[in-house]
């Protein structure tokens, strides 16, 4: 969901985001042309990245003069996660949104300057109940099992929110660094230096993004057409790939009642409490 830095410099906290898209089961992604590239580093660079934080963190000047704002902000990005639920991330425009308030779009454009922006609200709007570890209890287990279920239901619920925050240089407001605060908080009591709950931060954030990518790749009707495919032809090469075959035939890719969300966790936290009872590993 949110990437926390690999490290605290000068006394300042460094921000930055991983893509996890390799991790997923679809397999390393097609890369933008380097020339999209250049021209969305040309479109950020444009933005008053000021105006963004301002109005994300709700620092931006209020008017004192005039009728009070029909529209919010906050309003406008609730709208637009309406829209990406129902219809995809593709589907939110200024247009879209200002139809379903029944004004103009640029009369949205007094409350949030673009597209960029309104995306970013949508990430806080979706973001806005953030976990208090301390529900959890004590046990450091309970309360980072506790935080990445949450999560997963966030992303499970909004998928759209993979690709969003998948953006590196991305803003970030209070909402989503509150998620990131509950992540560290919860590790807290397991006795892991900083450095160390940073790196399990991002192996479980991992966990998170990957399962929730299965699950928003998945459909069915695909799936056994792909069974039925894969199928044939390893009955017409088996003898090129003899641990596959073997594999299959014993069921390895059969339906499986165990919950990838919980198998990954309870390896990763069986690894760092290996790591935790072998101080001479963590050096």
């Amino acid at each position: 969901m949110v990437y926390h830095p690999n490290c605290l410099s000068r006394q300042q906290m460094c921000l930055r985001y991983i893509q996890f898209e390799a991790l997923s089961t679809g397999g390393a992604r097609e890369q933008p042309r380097t020339v999209e590239r250049e021209a969305g580093m040309a479109k950020e660079k444009a933005r008053d990245l000021r105006a963004g934080i301002a109005l994300l963190w709700g620092e931006q000047d209020q008017p004192t003069r005039g009728p009070k704002p029909s529209l919010t902000p906050q309003r406008i990005a609730a709208a637009a996660v309406e829209i990406a639920d129902a219809e995809g991330l593709d589907a939110v425009s200024m247009n879209k949104v200002a139809v379903g308030f029944g004004v103009s779009a640029m009369a949205l454009y007094r409350y949030v300057p673009g597209k960029a922006e309104l995306v970013e609200l949508m990430v806080e709007s979706v973001l806005a109940d953030v976990p208090d570890p301390s529900t959890a209890g004590t046990d450091w287990r309970e309360r980072v099992t506790a935080w990445a279920r949450r999560s997963a239901g966030v992303h499970r619920a909004h998928p759209w929110l993979l690709a969003v925050t998948a953006m590196r240089r991305q803003l970030m407001g209070p909402n989503q660094l509150g998620w990131l605060d509950a992540a560290l908080a919860a590790l807290e009591p397991s006795g892991l230096t900083a450095a160390e709950q940073h790196r399990v931060f991002v192996l479980v954030a991992g966990l998170v993004r990957t399962v929730a990518q299965q699950d928003a790749d998945f459909d069915e009707q695909h799936s056994q057409e792909w069974n039925s495919l894969t199928g044939e032809l390893l009955d017409r090469h088996a003898d090129r790939f003899p641990t596959l075959t073997r594999a299959i035939a014993a069921g390895a890719f059969a339906p499986d009642p165990v919950d990838p969300l919980d198998f990954g966790l309870a390896r990763i936290l069986d690894g760092v409490q290996l790591l935790l009872d072998r101080p001479t590993d963590r050096a």
